[in-house]
C-alpha cells in the first residue's frame, strides 16, 4: 500500500513539474525541459525510456545553442531534485551522453559550467531520507556523481571521451602517436586512468542492484568503462615497457607509484567483475613485469653509480698522486741504503740537468 502511495505521489510530482515548466520556460527551451522531465520521472526503479533518451540525444545534435540549453536543463533538474531515483536518472543520462552522445553535446557537457571545477556536479551532500531504500540509493547518487566527475577528468587528460563511440577515430590516431609521447605524458595518463579504477572500486556495497533496473544499467555502463580503461592502461604500459632504460629516476618513481595504486585495486576489481577476461588478466601480468623491470633497471643504475663513484674516487686518488709527481725544480728525499748509512740524501733536478 505504501509503495502505491509513493508511486502516486511520484506521478503527481511529474505532472506538477511539467506544468511548472510549461508556465516558466521560454518558448525556445520548453521542448528541451519537457524532454528532460519525460526521461527523469519519479518512477523508483525504471531507467530512462530508450525512446526518450534517444530523443534527448537527437536534440543535442542540432546546434551548439540547443546542446548548451539541453545540458543546462539536465543539470538544473539534477540539482533541484531531492529524489534519489530522479538524480540517478539524470546521472545516467549524463553517462549516456559521454558514451554515445553527439560530439557537440559532449563538448557542451565538458565545458559546463564555464568556471569548471573538480566537483561541479556537487552532490556530495545528497540525502533522500524518505525511506530506508532511498537512503541507500542516496549513497549511490553521491558515488555515481563522483565517478562521472572522475570519468570527465580522465577524458580531459586523455584528450578524448573514454568509451565514447564518437571518439573512435581520435583513439585510433592516438594509439599511432603513443610512441611520440613523452614519458611523463604516458605516466600522467596512467595515473589518471588508475584514478578512475580507484573510483570504480569505491562503488557502494548493496544488494539493491539485483532488484533495481536503474542500478543495473549503471553497473553495466561502469563495467564497459572499466574495460576501456584497462585497454588504455595496457597500451601505455606496453609503450613504457619499451622505455624502462630511458626513464629518469623521478619517472621510475612515479611509474612505480601508479603500478602500486593499480595493484591495490586488484582484489576489489576481482570481486566486482568476477568474470575473468584475458584483457584484465593481461594487465595484471604486465603490471608485475613492469614492477620487476623497473626494479632491475634501478639496481643496474645503482651498480653503475657505485662503479662511477669508485672511478671518481680512483680519479681523485690519481689527482692526489699527481700532486706528488716530481716536476722541474722540486726536491725529492730518498731513504735508501744505496746512498750510504741509510741517511736521507737530497737530489735536485735542476742540478742534474746542469751537470748533464
Amino acid at each position: 500500500m505504501g509503495k502505491v502511495i509513493r508511486d502516486l505521489i511520484g506521478v503527481i510530482k511529474d505532472k506538477a513539474s511539467a506544468s511548472k515548466a510549461a508556465i516558466l520556460s521560454k518558448p525556445n527551451t520548453l521542448s528541451l525541459r519537457l524532454s528532460v522531465l519525460r526521461a527523469t520521472t519519479h518512477s523508483p526503479s525504471t531507467p530512462p525510456d530508450e525512446k526518450h533518451l534517444a530523443a534527448l540525444l537527437a536534440l543535442g545534435d542540432s546546434s551548439r545553442a540547443t546542446a548548451s540549453a539541453l545540458i543546462e536543463s539536465l543539470m538544473d533538474r539534477l540539482r533541484r531534485t531531492g529524489t534519489a531515483a530522479v538524480a540517478l536518472k539524470c546521472l545516467l543520462i549524463i553517462h549516456h551522453v559521454i558514451r554515445r552522445g553527439p560530439f557537440i553535446l559532449q563538448d557542451q557537457l565538458s565545458v559546463f559550467p564555464a568556471a569548471g571545477g573538480r566537483n561541479y556536479l556537487n552532490l556530495s551532500g545528497f540525502r533522500d531520507g524518505a525511506t530506508p531504500a532511498t537512503w541507500v540509493l542516496s549513497a549511490w547518487v553521491r558515488w555515481y556523481a563522483r565517478y562521472l566527475e572522475t570519468l570527465l577528468s580522465t577524458s580531459r587528460v586523455l584528450g578524448f571521451f573514454l568509451c565514447s563511440t564518437s571518439s573512435t577515430s581520435e583513439k585510433d590516431n592516438q594509439d599511432d602517436r603513443l610512441s611520440s609521447y613523452l614519458n611523463l605524458d604516458l605516466i600522467r595518463d596512467v595515473h589518471s586512468l588508475v584514478a578512475l579504477i580507484e573510483e570504480t572500486c569505491d562503488v557502494p556495497d548493496s544488494l539493491l542492484v539485483e532488484g533495481n533496473k536503474i542500478l543495473y544499467d549503471v553497473t553495466g555502463l561502469v563495467g564497459g568503462d572499466h574495460l576501456s580503461a584497462v585497454n588504455e592502461i595496457l597500451s601505455r604500459l606496453g609503450e613504457l615497457s619499451q622505455r624502462l632504460s630511458c626513464l629518469s629516476f623521478d619517472e621510475s618513481v612515479e611509474l612505480t607509484r601508479g603500478l602500486k595504486r593499480l595493484e591495490d585495486c586488484r582484489e576489489r576489481v576481482e570481486v566486482l567483475f568476477s568474470v575473468k577476461k584475458p584483457l584484465v588478466e593481461g594487465l595484471w601480468g604486465l603490471v608485475g613485469e613492469l614492477k620487476n623491470g623497473v626494479g632491475m633497471v634501478n639496481v643496474c643504475r645503482e651498480g653503475g653509480k657505485l662503479v662511477s663513484e669508485r672511478r671518481r674516487e680512483q680519479g681523485s686518488e690519481s689527482a692526489r698522486f699527481g700532486d706528488r709527481v716530481v716536476e722541474r725544480g722540486d726536491s725529492v728525499r730518498f731513504s735508501s741504503a744505496r746512498f750510504g748509512f741509510n741517511k736521507l740524501s737530497l737530489m735536485v733536478f735542476d742540478s742534474v740537468e746542469r751537470t748533464a
